[in-house]
């Protein structure tokens, strides 16, 4: 027997089911078709999982070194992971996570302090790693610096300590080695699309501590 005419006709998969359906007048979870919103936050996740992706490639070389037991004292020359702050994988992983390419400077070497600038229009960063001996010197110095550029914030999940000083740059410890950010000469708000320069400090660091592997 065919539902009464005001009986609610029910769409199945857009179309109405037939007369005698015992589907007819139930409630039927109706499927929206994806909106063109939909597609913008597809391709937003598309684009972020590409920079995730291409942060990872940069430091495949390092990340499969492997890691020594002991942490390698400072030596003569600069260790393998400080020249990779201002030579090797951490320029190009910092130019992708800031939106902006920077001319490196020259790095330099003086008392077992490695340290390069990262020069912008307008702008520059500088990273530095100073390399030591033993845990004990390594807390002298971290803390050092804590007490000349003040703290206003611990840090976790970074390195092996960490903190961020009064004017936003981060200062971070692995092994036998203090990693200075230093964003003092950057604007309140730079990169593509403007971070505050705190937060800029922050993600360098990740990205650098992210290639260090090994000793």
């Amino acid at each position: 027997m065919a539902p009464p005419l005001n009986w609610p006709q029910t769409r199945i998969g857009g179309r109405v089911a037939p007369a005698g359906d015992p589907r007819q007048g139930m409630q039927v979870p109706y499927r929206r078709r994806p909106g063109p919103g939909h597609a913008v936050r597809s391709l937003a996740a598309l684009a972020s999982l590409t920079l995730v992706l291409a942060l990872a490639a940069g430091c495949t070389q390092a990340s499969s070194a492997p890691a020594t037991t002991v942490p390698l004292k400072a030596g003569r020359y600069p260790s393998k992971i400080s020249k990779e702050v201002c030579v090797t994988d951490a320029p190009k992983d910092v130019g992708l996570a800031l939106g902006e390419t920077a001319k490196v400077s020259t790095p330099t070497w003086v008392d077992h302090l490695y340290s390069c600038r990262f020069d912008y229009p307008g702008a520059s960063m500088t990273l530095s790693v100073k390399e030591l001996s033993s845990r004990d010197e390594t807390t002298a110095y971290f803390d050092s610096l804590g007490a000349q550029l003040g703290v206003s914030r611990n840090l976790q999940n970074l390195g092996q300590g960490a903190f961020q000083t009064t004017d936003g740059s981060v200062v971070v410890r692995k092994d036998y080695k203090v990693l200075l950010v230093d964003i003092s000469g950057l604007p309140s708000d730079f990169g593509n699309p403007p971070t505050t320069r705190a937060e800029i400090a922050v993600t360098v660091a990740d990205v650098v501590l992210g290639c260090w592997a090994g000793d």
